[in-house]
């Protein structure tokens, strides 16, 4: 498993450094000039061009890119060209916001989508089974702003039961966590659904039942552990998407994340935030396929043992 997670770690180099190069890149396709945002609407052009020597934008384009990629390996993401603060520093600074709510966020599509799934398989095709399917492909098919807004105007707004927006104690991440975590329960309540009854259908549940075992034991102790590698994969892709920044969730509820670091950054041009936050979302995301891959191993021992017969 240590040689497979040390394969699986080189293996994500190729994609950081495609990170790299495309993020430079994108950096001299989109319009705007970073200096401009930096001085407002009066400037003299003397200004412009000490700025622009300062911040090395008149080298040549490769030359800027090997100072970047060079910084980069020895930790240094570079300065904002808007407050002067280290990149890193910013980051660091947002990523706890980020990571309480993602945590949040996926407890409750955990809990939301498991339990929907489970009670659903339990009697496939009745009423309450079509009913959960409906809410869940409708929790799929709705945006993400969008079900922010509604619940912003419907819970924050009319009824008043939640802040809408800002930063604080509990109540104020119960409405971006489930705004950013509906999705993920709806979609798990379908796969657990589909996963289920698939398993619930194996010979040895039948073989289960036979030996006269209570039907809830069946449930949760033969069928329900054997649905988990699916559900981890859900689990832990969201949870790298959410790590990675979940921009449109922060934007909406004023949530100090690495998410609405990046959007600030995008809007003033602020090309060293920029590359830094979308360079950690890549690495945040790598790192969690990783564990999941690792997860996979853990639980179904059938999987360990074909890597090391790999190996």
């Amino acid at each position: 498993m240590i040689r497979y997670f040390i394969n699986r770690l080189l293996q994500a180099i190729p994609v950081l450094f495609g990170v790299i190069i495309i993020t430079f890149i994108l950096m001299y396709v989109i319009p705007g000039d970073p200096v401009l945002s930096m001085v407002g609407e009066r400037y003299s052009e003397e200004t412009i061009q000490r700025l622009r020597e300062e911040m090395h934008l008149n080298d040549p384009v490769p030359i800027q890119f090997i100072r970047y990629v060079g910084n980069i390996l020895q930790g240094d993401f570079g300065k904002s060209f808007i407050t002067g603060e280290p990149v890193i520093v910013a980051i660091m600074e947002k990523f706890p916001n980020t990571m309480m709510l993602a945590i949040v966020a996926m407890f409750f599509a955990v809990l939301i989508g498991v339990t929907l799934g489970m009670i659903s398989s339990i009697s496939p095709g009745s009423i309450l089974d079509r009913g959960i399917m409906i809410l869940a492909l409708a929790g799929i098919s709705a945006p993400v702003f969008w079900v922010g807004l509604i619940l912003v105007l419907v819970v924050g707004v009319m009824l008043q039961w939640l802040p809408p927006t800002g930063f604080g104690g509990v109540e104020y991440i119960i409405l971006p966590a489930l705004t950013l975590g509906l999705r993920s329960a709806a979609y798990l309540a379908r796969l657990t659904r589909s996963t289920m009854l698939e398993v619930l259908s194996q010979d040895y549940i039948r073989t289960a039942r036979s030996k006269g075992l209570p039907e809830w034991k069946v449930f949760l102790k033969h069928a329900f552990p054997n649905t988990l590698i699916p559900v981890i994969t859900v689990i832990g892709t969201d949870f790298g998407s959410y790590l990675s920044g979940a921009v449109l969730t922060e934007s909406i509820f004023g949530w100090p994340g690495i998410g609405r670091l990046a959007l600030e950054a995008i809007l003033k041009r602020d090309f060293p935030v920029i590359q830094g936050t979308v360079l950690f979302m890549a690495v945040m995301f790598v790192i969690m396929n990783v564990i999941v891959d690792l997860l996979y191993g853990v639980i179904d021992p059938r999987i360990r043992m074909e890597r090391s017969d790999k190996q």
